[in-house]
C-alpha cells in the first residue's frame, strides 16, 4: 500500500462548491508515494514476453505490424488545446499559464489485433500536445510533446501489476477465439454485469469493458484510468464531451454495427462538424482512499472532484485520410512517458510502460520501415 504522508506534506487549497467555500486538502507529490510490488523486475518481463507474442501472431495475420494495445484506429483529428488561466493549485505543468498548443489525436479500440467493431471493446483516447516545454521523462524523447493516454472506462479491475499479469494472460487466450465467441462472451459479461449490479455491487472495470455496447464513441468520457504527477500534486486525466453535438451522443447507440462501423461515425461527424471536450484534473486527496498503486480503485469524487483544466476544441476534417491514416498507423507513436516530469505516470501500471511502449514503438517501425519520429508541427500531420 502507498505510504501516507505526514501533515507538512499536504497542501490546502480552497475550492468553491454550490456557491459555498469547502476546504479541501491534497496530497503533495514526492518520489516516495510510488512503492515498487515484489517481483516487479519479473513480472514486467513475463508482461512483455506475452506481448511480444501477441504481436508477432497479430504481424503474421496481417503482414503489417500494429501496436500491441489499441491496435484499430478510427480517427486521427488535429485541434488545439486551450489551457486558461486557472486557480493557483492547478497551475501545474503545461497548465501553468494561459497558452494554446496545437494537439492530434487518435480514436482507438483497446485490444491488441484488429477485430471487427461487432465485438464490443472499450474505446481509446490518445492525445499528443505539441510543443510542450520542461525537463523531459526519457532522456531520448526530444520532441518536445506531451501525450496523454485515455480510456472510457475510469478504472483497470486488474490494477496491479501482479493482477495486469494475470489479465493479459486470459487477453491472450481470448484474443485467439473466433470472433462469435468474443461476441457471446461479451454477452455473458452483460448478464454478469446486470446481475452484480442488481444486488448492489460495483462491478470490476475490465468486466464492464467486456460487456460495454458499442454506444457513439465520441459521446464517451475518456480516463487516464491511473494517476499521473500533476506538478505538486498527483491527479487522474480525464476528458469529457463539452459542445453539446457531441454530448448529446453520450450514450447513444448506433444500431446496426459493421466491422469499421467506428470510423465511419467519426469520418462522418468531423466531414460535417467539429467538436470540443473538457481536459480535467482529479487531485489525490488521500492516499489510501485514492491510491496510485492500484489502478483499479476509484477515486472518490465526494472526496476530490473533477476540475476543467483545459478545452479540448477540433474543427471539422477528413479524419481518416489515406495520407493521415498511414502516418498516424505507421509513423506515429502516442506513450504516456512522452512528456515532461510535472506530468510523471505513477504506479505500477504506468511504470512497466515504460519499456512496453519502448519496445512496442520499435518493433512496430522496424517491421514497416517506417521512421520513428515525433512530430515538431501540427503541418507535419497529413490532411
Amino acid at each position: 500500500m502507498a505510504r501516507r504522508f505526514e501533515g507538512k506534506s499536504f497542501a490546502r487549497t480552497r475550492i468553491v462548491r454550490k456557491g459555498k467555500p469547502l476546504a479541501q486538502t491534497y496530497v503533495r507529490y514526492a518520489p516516495d508515494v510510488e512503492v515498487l510490488a515484489p517481483n516487479e523486475d519479473a513480472l514486467t518481463a513475463e508482461i512483455l514476453d506475452v506481448m511480444a507474442r501477441t504481436n508477432r501472431r497479430a504481424f503474421d495475420r496481417h503482414h503489417h505490424a500494429v501496436r500491441d494495445a489499441h491496435a484499430k484506429s478510427h480517427g486521427f483529428l488535429k485541434g488545439e488545446l486551450i489551457v486558461p488561466a486557472l486557480p493557483g493549485y492547478l497551475r501545474q505543468g503545461l497548465f501553468a499559464s494561459p497558452a494554446t498548443y496545437p494537439v492530434v489525436i487518435r480514436l482507438s479500440s483497446a485490444p491488441g489485433d484488429i477485430h471487427s467493431d461487432t465485438i464490443p471493446a472499450p474505446r481509446g483516447m490518445a492525445i499528443k500536445v505539441l510543443g510542450v516545454e520542461g525537463q523531459r521523462l526519457l532522456q531520448d524523447d526530444a520532441g518536445g510533446n506531451q501525450d496523454f493516454l485515455l480510456v472510457n472506462i475510469p478504472t483497470l479491475s486488474f490494477g496491479t501489476i501482479g493482477k495486469y499479469r494475470q489479465l493479459i494472460g486470459l487477453l491472450e487466450k481470448n484474443a485467439e477465439n473466433p470472433a462469435f465467441l468474443q461476441r457471446a462472451m461479451a454477452g455473458v459479461a452483460r448478464g454478469v454485469e446486470a446481475a452484480v449490479e442488481a444486488v448492489g455491487i460495483e462491478p470490476g472495470a475490465t468486466l464492464r469493458g467486456l460487456a460495454r455496447d458499442n454506444d457513439h464513441l465520441l459521446g464517451e468520457t475518456y480516463h487516464s484510468m491511473a494517476a499521473i504527477r500533476f506538478g505538486d500534486y498527483i491527479a487522474k486525466i480525464s476528458a469529457a464531451p463539452l459542445s453539446d453535438n457531441v454530448r448529446a451522443l453520450t450514450g447513444k447507440a448506433v444500431g446496426t454495427v459493421e466491422d469499421s462501423t467506428m470510423r465511419d461515425l467519426v469520418v462522418e461527424h468531423f466531414r460535417r462538424e467539429g467538436a470540443e471536450y473538457q481536459l480535467r484534473a482529479q487531485l489525490c486527496a488521500d492516499l489510501d482512499k485514492m491510491p496510485v498503486e492500484d489502478a483499479a480503485v476509484l477515486w472518490p469524487e465526494e472526496l476530490s472532484p473533477h476540475q476543467t483544466i483545459a478545452t479540448l476544441r477540433i474543427p471539422a476534417q477528413e479524419a481518416f485520410s489515406p495520407a493521415r491514416r498511414v502516418y498516424g498507423d505507421d509513423v506515429l507513436s502516442f506513450n504516456p512517458w512522452h512528456g515532461v516530469r510535472e506530468h510523471q505516470p505513477l504506479g505500477s501500471i504506468m511504470r512497466v510502460r515504460i519499456a512496453a511502449y519502448d519496445r512496442s514503438t520499435r518493433r512496430r517501425h522496424e517491421w514497416n520501415a517506417q521512421p520513428r519520429v515525433e512530430p515538431t508541427t501540427i503541418d507535419e500531420i497529413p490532411d
